[in-house]
């Protein structure tokens, strides 16, 4: 067999990443998965699904159960995936539901089970055993029982009298009610958005909660804290006004001294740049300054001084005394 470490990198590097990427997709699908994600499988046959969507809940007796895995058409019908979790009970008859969840619209698979035996895995429960959740046919047949029982002269008055109001009514007033009209559909369609948003200001709250003593203190500490500013506000206002009035002296002498600076630096500019041109002298005398010290003191050096001998000098020239006397006013 070839070693690991002589096959192709590349290919080992282009393998590895397809397993990285099969390894997340697995972990962001992992309940989808055949044999790790856990549930059963069933279908239901619905004339309309209205609202419900993949994703909601599949509740029995108001109990969550599992959730909507699919939905597609098929024929005159729609076809509805959904997955329960394994041990849930379902009779031969059970029947399902479309629900409404909350106020802004959300929906929910209701099942209901009924009859005897278990319902097999993978079954479908037929239309004849599923509510949509909006039935026509059953609207239209209560809408005919109630207009029988409509007073058609007191109808017509009340759309007369409603005519009349609608057409003094303001462009303003219009617009508030479609305004409102458009805030509930926006509501309806953000329903998740919403409810994650609950949850999320009920855990802050539950953290604000628990950690009321921490926030008493530190609203305690703040006070002491703009107290003390408070209290020192005379003392910060003169700080601001002197450092205003240094500032201002200092302007002041800095326009005041400018023509005498200007030389002084001019100066200070030839000396710092014959420093610059001689710096590699400098710094080679620096070296060698010590070692030359060193050995010029132990030929010559019997203290912190220098002694040096003049021979063949006569004292009538004098010239020894005006040496000797030149060499004493130079000693430190």
């Amino acid at each position: 067999m070839k070693p690991f470490r002589e096959r192709n990198p590349v290919i080992i590097g282009v393998i590895g990443i397809a397993v990285i990427a099969l390894m997340m997709l697995g972990a962001f699908r992992a309940d989808r998965l055949p044999i790790i994600g856990s549930g059963d499988t069933y279908y239901a046959n619905f004339a309309e699904i209205g609202a419900l969507k993949d994703g909601n809940e599949v509740r029995v007796a108001g109990v969550s159960v599992g959730k909507v895995r699919g939905i597609e058409l098929d024929g005159n019908k729609v076809r509805v995936t959904f997955k329960i979790d394994k041990g849930t009970e379902l009779g031969l008859e059970t029947g399902a539901d479309i629900r409404v969840r909350t106020l802004l619209g959300a929906e929910y698979l209701a099942l209901t089970p009924k009859g005897d035996g278990t319902l097999p895995k993978g079954a479908t429960i037929p239309m004849e055993r599923t509510t949509p959740p909006y039935d026509v046919v059953q609207a239209f047949s209560d809408l005919s029982r109630t207009t029988d029982q409509i007073d058609v002269p007191q109808l017509s008055d009340a759309l007369d009298t409603l005519a009349e109001v609608s057409s003094q009514t303001p462009e303003e007033f219009r617009g508030a009610i479609q305004g409102v009209s458009d805030l509930s559909r926006n509501l309806a369609a953000r329903d998740d958005q919403i409810n994650t948003l609950l949850v999320n200001l009920k855990k802050v709250s539950g953290v604000l909660n628990s950690r009321n003593d921490e926030l008493v203190t530190l609203f305690k500490d703040s006070d002491v804290l703009f107290s003390a500013i408070s209290e020192r506000r005379d003392s910060i206002h003169r700080l601001l006004v002197s450092t205003q009035s240094i500032s201002t002296q200092l302007r002041g002498l800095v326009k005041d001294t400018r023509a005498d600076l200007k030389p002084a630096l001019d100066q200070l500019d030839v000396v710092t740049s014959m420093l610059r041109k001689n710096e590699a002298s400098l710094d080679e005398a620096l070296r060698v300054y010590p070692a030359f010290t060193r050995v010029f003191s132990n030929a010559l050096g019997t203290g912190p001084w220098f002694d040096i001998y003049l021979g063949g000098l006569t004292s009538a020239s004098g010239l020894g005394e005006q040496l000797a006397d030149a060499l004493k006013g130079a000693t430190p």
